[in-house]
């Protein structure tokens, strides 16, 4: 539930600034589809680039 209301979130955000940027409901829609799916897919890419630096600072701190 937490991730469905975050979703929901993060698309309502999306496309209440593009549509404010904008004014286009179509530009607005269009970017609070699109921009959340690459912003997954980034996280998802810094995720498995994090967990292949090795930072001991970062590491003994997060412990």
């Amino acid at each position: 539930m937490k991730t469905f209301t975050f979703a929901i979130t993060h698309f309502s955000v999306a496309f209440t600034i593009a549509y404010l940027l904008t004014g286009s409901w179509v530009i607005g829609g269009t970017i609070a589809l699109v921009e959340p799916a690459v912003n997954t897919v980034a996280y998802m890419i810094h995720e498995k680039l994090w967990e292949r630096i090795d930072l001991p600072f970062f590491k003994s701190a997060a412990a």
